[in-house]
């Protein structure tokens, strides 16, 4: 079709949705970032669909559920068969590219990514240039360990060994900005579209392994951002007077940290600080790649999308990493830059779910509906603030520490988190409380707002029990 825009997704780790100037960060710089925002949409109610790497990138490829792809950690992988959007948008005449982090299968292993790189191509991508995450590079080979060479490398394992068991660790990474991995992807995709020849529109996914923990943004950014400025960290709700289950779902932030008994309340700040520096570089990236798609005259003729898996708890609730259903971590950055066709500056409080981007780039690359995909095109609500969109959103993750398979149901008020087992683990009016300190699950005025997401829950699982 002469009018398929091409397709930009740009992808961060564990970036959080308040982690954007745009959003109203007090202290975050992101020009960046904020440039999509302003020439287009952010959804600002987005949420994953599991606050957790493998799952959530299993189910934004696929457009299916934890309970539909049955990923559940960060292991396994999809169906080589299944279809992905890349499919789709391929049968319509895209050129499909990934550069960076997928995480579509284990990288733990010691082989190198390129062994792998038939299961991408059988996922619908032609050019794969896929390097690890930031903890998976002490183990797995890439091309990003290819061009640093084994200096470097011994160098970057030699640090994580310091860090490992202290999740709050923040001091700058022994490699310089411009051999940082996240610098790396950045190049990556900058000589993709340099260098892409032909006329086929592009689908490119660049997946940054950042702001992903460890704390270790390099040079500058290491120093960027002074930790007495980072705003505080939300303390941990009381557990007291909650039901046995509930109460153990809040007791149980210690209890994931890798070797930490308890987070150092001192040490929140500087990472914060650090944890912000690598979304700056990130940011600074993100230009350059918009820079790139200038030098071929294709920025005005490009959908962007930037999102990210989930969140960082970053010291909210006494927590690090993700995987709990508080806002730090389940909700994400969820932006549409498409000029002409999505209005310019727009905020949309539409509750958006991150595969709802499937179906999006499916009606932008001018491709049927998909029969299994549960998500639903964002570009009505783009268009339109008043535009229907989901009266509720939904996320699943596998939480051993308390509460099995868990499951999270979200309207635009409240928040309802139910245990594997059926028993309510949080209530939140996040209209009164924002900062979610007032666990309502025993609250007996209560009772009918638990019993309504109850029914939405069992409703939700009835809808999307089968893959189409």
């Amino acid at each position: 079709m002469a009018d398929q825009p091409h397709i930009l997704i740009l992808m961060t780790d564990q970036q959080r949705a308040d982690c954007l100037g745009a959003a109203g960060h007090p202290v975050l710089r992101t020009p960046n970032m904020d440039r999509i925002a302003a020439e287009g949409v952010r959804f600002a109610n987005a949420v994953t669909t599991s606050p957790l790497c493998q799952p959530a990138r299993a189910s934004f490829i696929s457009g299916l559920y934890c309970h539909n792809h049955g990923l559940w950690r960060n292991r396994g992988r999809l169906p080589a068969a299944d279809e992905t959007y890349f499919h789709h948008l391929q049968s319509a005449g895209y050129t499909t590219a990934h550069v960076g982090k997928s995480h579509l299968y284990d990288h733990s292993g010691s082989r190198h990514l390129r062994d792998d790189e038939g299961y991408l191509h059988a996922r619908g991508i032609e050019y794969v240039h896929e390097t690890t995450g930031p903890w998976a590079t002490t183990k797995a080979a890439s091309y990003l360990t290819d061009w640093w060479g084994p200096e470097k490398w011994q160098a970057f394992k030699d640090d994580y060994a310091r860090r490992r068991g202290t999740p709050w660790a923040a001091w700058p990474s022994p490699l310089d900005e411009a051999d940082f991995p996240d610098s790396y992807v950045g190049m990556r995709a900058v000589e993709y579209i340099e260098g892409l020849a032909g006329d086929r529109p592009m689908c490119l996914f660049v997946g940054f392994g950042g702001p992903h923990e460890p704390f270790d943004a390099p040079g500058e950014y290491a120093t960027m951002y002074a930790p007495a400025d980072c705003p505080a960290a939300i303390p941990p709700e009381p557990a007291a007077g909650l039901p046995a289950a509930a109460a153990e779902y809040v007791n149980s932030r210690d209890a994931h940290l890798r070797g930490a008994e308890r987070i150092d309340p001192t040490a929140v700040a500087a990472a914060r600080a650090n944890y912000y520096g690598k979304i700056a570089l990130i940011d600074r990236w993100v230009g350059r790649i918009f820079d790139a798609l200038a030098g071929r005259g294709w920025l005005e003729d490009t959908l962007v999308v930037l999102w990210s898996d989930h969140g960082e708890m970053a010291g909210d609730h006494g927590r690090f990493y993700k995987r709990a259903f508080y806002e730090s971590s389940v909700r994400v950055p969820l932006l549409l830059r498409w000029p002409g066709r999505v209005p310019a500056g727009q905020v949309r409080p539409q509750l958006a779910e991150i595969i709802d981007v499937f179906d999006t780039l499916l009606a932008a690359g001018g491709c049927e509906p998909s029969a299994r995909s549960f998500g639903r095109s964002l570009l009505p609500a783009a268009a339109d603030a008043g535009a229907p969109h989901r009266d509720a959103a939904f996320s699943e993750v596998l939480f051993e520490e308390a509460g099995g398979r868990t499951t999270m149901a979200r309207t635009a008020r409240h928040k309802y988190v139910v245990s594997e087992a059926g028993e309510p683990l949080m209530l939140f009016d996040l209209a009164a409380d924002p900062t979610e300190q007032h666990n309502l699950v025993a609250d007996r005025a209560a009772t009918a707002i638990r019993a309504d997401f109850d029914r939405r829950i069992y409703r939700w699982l009835l809808e999307t029990q089968h893959c189409l």
